[in-house]
């Protein structure tokens, strides 16, 4: 029986029902391209995060904050709870593959590791008591939980029921003590006895309790609140931490004073009193050795006088100090020991410390406490991130050539030994294929990240802001800057990976073309260009002050003939006027020293816009380079600068208005707005003149008018903007051809104010009447038109060093709803044609070797299709734009295909990706949809409401990219990677890591003969016996709910189905029953062990006392 398929039949309603394809392409022609994809073979789903992490816990590291995750390199996971309470504790089960989770919201959450997707078996949620601190003993099955109100409670972990046994405040305080302890602050039993549990109260008494009589044993009592305790191995003796700064230790049996009192960064005072108050010292553990002194090892304590200095955390080993300052604030530690048994020797070997923005390893081991590398991605926020780029299916060779110029940048002295944290096994089904992420961040430098499994690995970072000089200090901080804050910012990337050519665009209207050499280099100068790329109004007002006045059309302050200037090296040709305004000025200053540059990316030229009679220059918004072709392009609201980075100079330089030539679509006749007849002079304007600046102001832009005509100034908050925040009236724009001719200043900004939005360099037909393939560049702008500039290219090797690329407008092509936000091209059978590329070479190859020999012989290599084509049509362009995409037949011009992609909406990133079986383009939309369509024919593929746009952060990082696979920042700290590939979504479960990987727990301490014979050693109890129901009975239903959860086998029952999913079930039930077996195996050894042990004893024993007579005992 054929298997009933409901989303073909769901994508046959939707083909009805939304707008579909307008197709005018005869039914002949229109077979001769087959479709490969369909519907089925897509589907939405998350990948991986890379984020920030919070918590920590022995064996295999958890860092908490809402999400979190674990394990050695290579394994990672993200969890997330539903309620999106913060965690403030987790509790692994050690080797047992379950976590326990506390949240501020008074919920307790069981995890199961086991699975490779993590999900909560039992959750309970307390009603009358907040929850402030857990406590789960070593190989046991009770959690204790400290309350708000001082209470506590025991939970059974492997039911999630709360015991009867409750121990209550005022009966383990003095009856004589009439004020509330506080919150309970620390709960553990001590190593040598598990029936005696010491409780520590926030007001400074701490309980040492008698859980088999249910009474208090000793209580000790301090004048400073108690932050944290911790206990030394013996048991003997327990160390507290305090709110000024001190630390106490006490001897169990001795509760009218502390042993001993330490304030360890206290100044003492020479007579003898108490010394200053501190701090508070917020955690502090005491950790032993066999052969040496124990560590006391703490957060905080610092002198008050220490203004200024960063977070620390205090060593103290015998009589040495050491005092590690860190970056951030500290979150959290822990000490990573030899043992998880409390009542043994611990042996530390490293201090794991989790700040805010980092998380770092210290090695105990080494002299001076070195830090251990880190191989998590935990510095992606070092910077706020403010652009990506991402990239599938990349050269083989790439990653390996950013990996070696990569580790060149790392820091000396780190610690020798490997990575302390080894829990879990890498996922098997790692992608065949090479990714690489690039971001681009708010410091000005950018990061490649290797993707190719679901964790990223930093390759190789770059500093742009090398390039220019800094200021020291606020005062020196020259008056050109457009920008408050973080004025080397990364805005725009564009990349070519078979060349390494790269080239950045920054929020201070700069760009830098940067070029990949494995060979360090000293460049004397650094090339400059600078350009005057600003949009000029030539209002020709009389001045008198009645009548209607018709200013000049616009002027573009450039010319379209090549500027074959020599470029410059440290001084501008700046100029300023009496009256102070500030002209070709750039608005940062290129260094004039020498600037040595490491293997990696290297400065081959920097391109500035300057400012233009007192205009600062607009953000750049559009950005593209072209190897083949030695050119890099860039567009901003005034129009666009073609660069020639071979030759070093400005090929083109136009406004976006002479792209049209005479041709102009929009009859762009600017009139001023009317005046009154008034004495003053005074302006009156009209109301949708108004309306326009109201809504503007609304959307965050500075708007200001100078002559009747608005401007946006470029001086920007912190905040970047995106390419597609050149129009803020995104929402309420008029996206149809009908424009209004009105004489308001709202016609005038819609139509002069035409940004150029995207840039494609292709081999193609540029007229209708062209006989063949011509290097060519296509522009797109804000308006939605596309526009042909010719690219006249001399021939290559040393002629294209010495002849002048000939650029020429060709005017406009075709126009779409809405800006243009991508280009493409297929050839006639409907594969997609990349740009043409230069194979990349050493550039610092001398000149008598090997290499040399090929840089000189290179030719670029050119992807344009065959010429002996049998069809009319020889290619096909794709436009998309905010609102619709086309599919234009070459070189007749004529629209084969269209789409309206959205009516209420308006898309923000789309992109032309190739998938495994064919090419579509997928669009994700700011009302949340992700949308694919087939080429060339543009039928809907897939379309999911994934993610509401709720933040611009979102829309500025969103992408897409070849195989399936996308990404976007969720949050300043953390990248989100999904799939839209339903090959990808059914191999995930392959690529994700095992988190629980059983281990041999440790042999446990021996106590001795005598010890066991005579007692002293560590005391047992019977916690099912005195916390069962049949010892305490049930507790109250009202003091907790318990919640079934989602995950294990019977979660899995409801989430999967089909073939894939009894598999899976069918695994994970023989891996726990098998995980079973080998637990009864190993106790089963250990107790035949145990009992030759004991066969031994007794032997030797009865031959000791055999011969022996009754009073020689």
């Amino acid at each position: 029986m054929k298997k009933f398929n409901i989303r073909k039949v769901l994508d046959g309603l939707t083909a009805v029902s939304s707008p579909s394809p307008s197709p005018q392409l005869g039914a002949k022609e229109n077979e001769l391209i087959p479709e490969t994809l369909q519907s089925e073979h897509f589907q939405l789903c998350k990948v991986g995060n890379v984020l920030i992490l919070l918590a920590l816990i022995f064996p295999i590291l958890s860092l908490t904050q809402n999400p979190f995750r674990f394990g050695r390199p290579g394994v990672e996971c993200y969890c997330q709870h539903e309620s999106g309470a913060a965690i403030i504790q987790l509790q692994f089960l050690i080797n047992e593959g379950a976590l326990v989770s506390a949240l501020a919201d008074d919920s307790i959450h069981l995890w199961n590791l086991r699975q490779k997707r993590p999900a909560v078996l039992h959750s309970l949620k307390f009603n009358k008591e907040r929850i402030t601190f857990c406590h789960l003993p070593f190989q046991s099955k009770w959690l204790y939980i400290g309350s708000e109100r001082g209470n506590i409670h025991i939970v059974n972990v492997e039911s999630f029921t709360l015991s009867g046994y409750t121990i209550m405040w005022n009966k383990a305080i003095e009856l004589s003590s009439k004020a509330h302890p506080g919150p309970v602050v620390h709960i553990s039993d001590n190593p040598m006895d598990e029936g005696k549990l010491i409780i520590g109260f926030e007001s400074g008494i701490v309980v040492l309790w008698d859980l088999k009589s249910k009474r208090a044993d000793y209580r000790y009592t301090y004048d400073e609140a108690i932050h944290s305790v911790a206990w030394h191995h013996e048991g003997k003796q327990f160390i507290c931490s305090h709110s000024d700064g001190t630390l106490t230790i006490w001897n169990i049996k001795s509760q009218a004073k502390p042993a001993q009192t330490i304030t360890p960064h206290g100044k003492q005072p020479k007579d003898g009193k108490k010394p200053e108050p501190c701090k508070p010292i917020l955690k502090v553990e005491y950790k032993t050795t066999r052969a040496g002194d124990p560590f006391m090892i703490f957060s905080g304590g610092l002198s008050y006088d220490t203004i200024g200095r960063r977070p620390c955390l205090t060593v103290m080993h015998g009589k040495s100090t050491a005092v590690l300052e860190m970056d951030y604030p500290i979150v959290d530690f822990l000490t990573l020991c030899e043992t998880p048994y409390p009542n043994d020797f611990q042996e530390p070997y490293a201090v794991v410390v989790l700040l805010e923005k980092d998380l770092v390893v210290i090695d105990l081991a080494q002299n001076g406490y070195p830090i251990f590398e880190n191989p998590y991605p935990m510095m992606i926020h070092e910077s706020p991130v403010t652009c990506c780029e991402y990239l599938a299916d990349c050269p083989v060779d790439l990653i390996p050539a950013l990996y070696s110029v990569g580790s060149r940048q790392k820091r000396q002295g780190y610690s020798k030994k490997e990575w302390p944290i080894g829990g879990g096994n890498w996922g098997l089904g790692t992608q065949s294929y090479p990714e690489i992420i690039i971001t681009g961040h708010a410091d000005g430098s950018v990061k490649f990240w290797d993707a190719s499994a679901i964790m990223l690995q930093v390759l190789y970072k770059l500093k742009t802001a090398k390039v220019f000089e800094k200021a020291r200090c606020k005062e020196e901080k020259p008056s050109t800057e457009i920008v408050d804050e973080d004025p080397f910012a990364i805005q725009l990337m564009s990349w070519c990976a078979e060349s390494r050519m790269l080239c950045v665009a920054g929020v201070s209207a700069h760009v830098i073309i940067y070029r990949f050499s494995k060979q360090e280099i000293t460049t004397e100068v650094v090339q400059l260009l600078e350009v005057r790329l600003q949009y000029e109004l030539n209002d020709l007002e009389s001045p008198e002050g009645g009548g209607d006045q018709t200013p000049a059309p616009p002027t573009p302050s450039t010319s379209p003939s090549p500027q074959t200037a020599t470029p410059q090296t440290h001084t501008s040709t700046s100029s300023n006027s009496s009256d102070g305004i500030r002209d070709n000025i750039p608005c940062l200053k290129v260094r004039s020293s020498p600037l040595k540059q490491s293997p990696g990316y290297q400065v081959e030229l920097v391109v500035q816009l300057v400012w233009v009679s007192g205009e600062p220059p607009q953000q750049i918004s559009s950005l593209a380079i072209n190897s083949s072709y030695g050119l890099v392009v860039f567009g901003n609201s005034n129009g666009l600068a073609v660069v020639d980075y071979l030759q070093k100079t400005v090929l083109l330089n136009l406004g976006t208005v002479e792209l049209y030539s005479s041709n102009d679509p929009y009859q762009r006749q600017l009139r001023s707005p009317r005046k009154s007849r008034q004495p003053s002079g005074g302006l009156i304007y009209t109301q949708t003149w108004f309306s326009s600046v109201i809504d503007r102001a609304h959307t965050g832009f500075n708007v200001f008018v100078k002559r009747g005509v608005l401007f946006f100034p470029a001086k920007m908050s912190r905040k970047l903007s995106l390419p597609t925040e050149l129009k803020p009236d995104l929402d309420n724009r008029d996206n149809s051809f009908s424009r209004s001719r009105s004489s308001s200043v709202t016609s005038i900004d819609k139509e002069a104010r035409e940004a150029v939005t995207s840039f494609y360099f292709c081999e193609t037909y540029n007229r209708k009447a062209d006989g063949g393939l011509t290097p060519s560049l296509w522009v797109g702008t804000s308006l939605g038109t596309v526009l042909a500039v010719s690219l006249n290219m001399p021939p290559a090797g040393e002629q294209r060093l010495l002849q002048p690329v000939i650029v020429s407008p060709c005017g406009t092509l075709v126009r779409l709803k809405g800006s243009i936000l991508r280009m493409a091209f297929l050839d006639s059978t409907g594969s997609l044609l990349p740009s043409a590329f230069e194979p990349w070479y050493e550039p610092n190859a001398p000149a008598n070797g090997e290499e040399w020999d090929k840089v000189r012989k290179r030719r670029p290599a050119s992807v344009s299709p065959s010429t002996s084509q049998e069809l009319n049509e020889n290619q096909y362009a794709v436009l998309c734009s905010e609102k619709q995409a086309k599919v234009i037949a070459l070189p007749s011009q004529t629209c084969v295909f269209k789409h309206n992609i959205t009516e209420t909406s308006f898309v923000l990133r789309a992109d032309v990706v190739q998938m495994n079986t064919g090419i579509c383009v997928a669009c994700f939309c700011a009302n949340g949809h992700i949308m694919t369509l087939s080429l060339p024919g543009l039928r809907p593929l897939l379309d999911v409401n994934y993610l509401p746009l709720t933040d611009m952060r979102i829309a500025r990082t969103f992408c897409f990219t070849n195989l399936g696979q996308a990404l976007y920042l969720t949050s300043p700290t953390e990248i989100q990677r999904i799939t839209y590939s339903q090959e990808v979504c059914e191999n995930l479960q392959e690529m994700l890591g095992e988190l629980f990987t059983p281990v041999e727990t440790p042999e446990a301490p021996n106590r001795g003969f005598f010890k066991g014979l005579f007692g002293g050693g560590a005391q047992s109890l019977d916690r099912e016996e005195l916390f069962g129901e049949s010892g305490a009975g049930k507790a109250p239903r009202s003091l907790a709910q318990h919640i079934p959860g989602p995950g294990g086998i019977e979660g899995m029952k409801g989430a999967a189905s089909g073939i894939v999913g009894d598999l899976a079930r069918a695994r994970i039930a023989l891996d726990e029953r098998g995980q079973k077996l080998s637990e009864v195996e190993e106790r089963t050894a250990a107790m035949m062990a145990s009992a030759d042990t004991f066969s031994k004893h007794a032997h030797e024993m009865m031959l000791k006392c055999k011969d022996k007579k009754w009073y020689q005992f």
